[in-house]
């Protein structure tokens, strides 16, 4: 099928694949599941890339994508001495953060999109998508990316195959989610409903023209589709808009297909805390964004516990699904963490600072001229000078003139949670592990709230 894919003055898909990727040909199908083959023929058709490449989840597919980053300077390999497999990327500036006005729940009624999210109707919403698909991809390769959310295999996972121009997803996505051979194997038992994800950086590149290092297109859309259930994501390729494993179906997508199931989809953190006795007890627990659920995730008991031990299971979503008995079980859906950097250092969260050690991808923090990487927080004193987040001079004097950050304050690291020092043994146990309380907090702005000063 991939024979048949061409736009206009280009070579065929497979040979496009085949001469870029050496010894290995991508280009050919690793599944034989129809309706899969079937629908990826039919966005090929509607985005009309020069190259298909299915992605296997392999080392050396891994090294190869980060090596073609490297050449078109989206990536920069950092020092290995002082970051071991460690690559930084650096955005376009009007590209660094989830964009929730842009982000859509089209579901057939109004009313079940929920009084917090930005509707409009599936059908005029489709009629604008497929405008703005249509021909994004020319000039660049689609990579079809198996995933799954959830251990292979276990009964609590869900699976997805994201469509992608981007090589950035698909590196971040290897860290994120379970990516791969394995997938598509599992997708060929035809068992498991795919949730199709489309998305585009929404930059075509006409004949002879020169890529950017960070493509991307001012106007942006993330889509759902909760009925079938769908995720249409165009425009940008940073972090939640573009991974669509995490929010878009982790937690959004997830949510419908609990509610229809029997389960939960929440924006919870999982640990497991053990006396010590040696019992273990597991709870999850409900904060907003950006208010320290990490650390939470990753915390070292303070002194006067001594003996206690808190585990990892997972540090931003939980899906929860009662067993024949009533006990709820949970399992973490991601495979990585994909962490704010600015606020991250071994005083705050060393666990954290441990796991994005090696192996990790950087976005938008800042570059030290012995090629390494830092953020504000890291260090109690800054470094005299770095690069910035958008390549600029950057120095502790010049901050303090005109109070620029060295990293951008969405700053993140894409690191594998098999890393983490305090990883559960059992976070990756197909059955989940037992929920015995679930927590729920708030941010606060003060450390005590109005009117309990007194008290």
């Amino acid at each position: 099928m991939t024979t048949k894919i061409k736009s206009a003055g280009t070579k065929s898909a497979s040979k496009a694949v085949s001469k870029t990727s050496g010894k290995h040909d991508y280009s050919q199908p690793l599944a034989t599941n129809k309706h899969l083959l079937r629908w990826v023929e039919k966005m090929a058709k509607l985005t009309r890339p020069d190259a298909i490449h299915w992605v296997d989840g392999s080392q050396a597919e891994y090294e190869f994508l980060c090596g073609q980053m490297v050449e078109n300077g989206t990536f920069l390999k950092l020092n290995q001495k002082l970051w071991p497999n460690c690559y930084y990327a650096r955005s376009d500036a009007s590209d660094v953060a989830r964009v929730e006005d842009r982000t859509f729940i089209c579901s057939l009624s109004k009313d079940a999109a929920g009084p917090n999210n930005n509707w409009e109707d599936p059908i005029t919403m489709r009629h604008k998508l497929k405008k703005l698909f249509d021909g994004c991809m020319v000039g660049r390769t689609m990579y079809v990316l198996p995933f799954s959310m959830g251990p292979i295999g276990s009964d609590m996972s869900q699976i997805g195959v994201e469509l992608t121009d981007s090589p950035y997803v698909v590196t971040n996505m290897r860290i994120m989610a379970r990516i791969g051979k394995k997938v598509f194997e599992e997708i060929d038992k035809g068992i498991k409903r795919v949730v199709p994800c489309l998305h585009s950086v929404g930059k075509p590149l006409a004949k002879g023209e020169k890529d950017v290092p960070w493509p991307c297109n001012k106007e942006k859309y993330i889509v759902h589709f909760p009925e079938t259930r769908e995720i249409w994501s165009y425009g940008s390729g940073y972090g939640g808009n573009a991974l669509l494993g995490k929010k878009c179906f982790a937690l959004r997508i997830a949510s419908t297909i609990a509610r229809d199931e029997g389960w939960m989809a929440e924006h919870m953190l999982i640990v497991g805390v053990e006396d010590p006795k040696g019992q273990k007890t597991y709870v999850a627990a409900a904060f907003p964004s950006a208010c320290g659920k990490t650390n939470f995730a990753m915390l070292i008991p303070p002194a006067g516990f001594e003996g206690w031990k808190v585990w990892t299971v997972g540090d931003d979503i939980a899906w929860i699904k009662p067993n024949a008995e009533g006990q709820l079980y949970a399992i973490n859906p991601e495979a990585g963490f994909f962490g704010v950097a600015p606020g991250t250092s071994e005083a705050t969260n060393p666990n954290a600072m441990a796991s994005l050690a090696k192996n990790t991808i950087f976005t938008n923090v800042a570059l030290t001229p012995e090629g390494g990487v830092w953020w504000e927080g890291m260090t109690e004193k800054p470094p005299a000078e770095l690069t910035d987040w958008q390549g600029r001079r950057w120095t502790p004097e010049i901050a303090k003139e005109t109070g620029a950050k060295a990293a951008h304050p969405n700053a993140r690291f894409t690191a594998p949670a098999s890393q983490c020092p305090t990883i559960d043994p059992a976070w990756e146990d197909p059955e989940g592990v037992p929920i015995s309380a679930l927590i729920f907090g708030g941010r606060r702005p003060n450390t005590i709230p109005p009117g309990l000063s007194g008290v």
